[in-house]
């Protein structure tokens, strides 16, 4: 006689989610309001069981107010109780390793098992901004790199080598516990990097640049246990919309269309309302270039967002959501959580 249930399928859990957020900028709006739209977002992921909250570090864009990640963790952290929150990412070529490291050793002091530090090497903004951060054009590079990532990490806990920064400073006088580094990346080489040094690995697919599944590939082909991680760690990150209907997401994600789309032609403009993207030339040309987000209903979502899982084997989906309003924003992570299934944290 054949066992039914024993024959069924085993379906596998979905990984965990958490967000992304860039704290934007709406036309005729304020940092100040859309910096509070980010607190209460990250509020609302807390409530709703999401794992991380992370914002990003972006210099000189009229449509983004996060731009000292430190600052709003600090803030984000504060105003949350449980949810991790963390930074996707800190520029390192725009800082030196002694600052991060303490700025990052004061908030996990403050907030113990709660701080992510997501790592990336590209500016964050145009080259001439970048020159300004980092105060010499000879200085604009990424050549430096792994040595100042080794020596950040030594400054908070997880030594290797010798000869680092870690011999001589220290980030915090008596530290107890350490945050999670995390390597950010669009291309091969941090996925390389953050596997030769067993971290965890996050993509930005988002980016819409490609490449995702040749970088994954590397990653956990090059990884190798370390100290702070046993196996392989992927975080791919989405941008993904979720309205009771695949049309109301249609509307509220065209501002976020023409925004990127504005980006690409060298037009940096605050977020626009779906009322006036609907009637923008800009939207058709917009709405035409390719782009990886998933934007729908739940159903349409969740099943977008399971082919990425399968196609990418990711251990964490990591969504951002832009939308001009923040109740299409909290709809949209409300949707989000009762169509992927509770608890969506780890």
């Amino acid at each position: 006689m054949t066992n039914d249930l024993a024959a069924r399928p085993t379906i596998a859990p979905r990984p965990p989610l958490s967000v992304l957020d860039l704290a934007i900028v709406t036309k005729g709006g304020t940092s100040g309001e859309a910096l509070a739209r980010t607190t209460a977002l990250a509020q609302h992921a807390e409530a709703l069981d999401f794992q991380r909250f992370w914002v990003a570090e972006h210099h000189n864009m009229a449509a983004v107010a996060s731009t000292t990640p430190p600052v709003l963790m600090a803030h984000l952290a504060a105003h949350t109780d449980r949810i991790r929150v963390g930074s996707g990412g800190i520029m390192l070529p725009n800082h030196a390793p002694l600052v991060v490291a303490e700025h990052i050793a004061a908030l996990e002091a403050l907030y113990p098992n709660r701080i992510d530090l997501g790592l990336g090497r590209a500016p964050g903004s145009d080259q001439r901004t970048a020159a300004a951060l980092r105060r010499s054009v000879d200085l604009l590079g990424a050549d430096d790199f792994p040595r100042d990532l080794l020596d950040l990490m030594g400054l908070l806990g997880d030594v290797r080598g010798e000869g680092g920064l870690w011999e001589h400073f220290t980030a915090t006088p008596a530290a107890t516990t350490s945050p999670q580094i995390l390597l950010l990346g669009s291309s091969g080489y941090s996925a390389q990097l953050a596997g030769v040094l067993g971290l965890r690995f996050a993509f930005a697919h988002h980016f819409d640049g490609g490449g995702t599944l040749p970088a994954l590939e590397l990653y956990r082909r090059r990884f190798a246990p370390s100290p702070v991680l046993d196996s392989a760690h992927v975080i791919v990150t989405a941008n993904v919309l979720v309205a009771d209907t695949d049309e109301e997401a249609a509307y509220q994600a065209a501002p976020g269309r023409l925004m990127v789309h504005g980006i690409r032609t060298g037009r940096f403009e605050p977020l626009c309302s779906p009322t006036e993207a609907a009637i923008d030339p800009n939207l058709p040309a917009a709405l035409a270039t390719p782009s990886s987000r998933i934007q729908g209903s739940p159903e349409t979502v969740i099943a977008g967002l399971d082919a990425l899982v399968a196609e990418t084997g990711a251990d964490e989906i990591m969504v951002s959501s832009v939308a001009h309003g923040i109740d299409a924003r909290l709809r949209s992570l409300e949707l989000l959580a009762k169509a992927w299934g509770a608890p969506v944290s780890a």
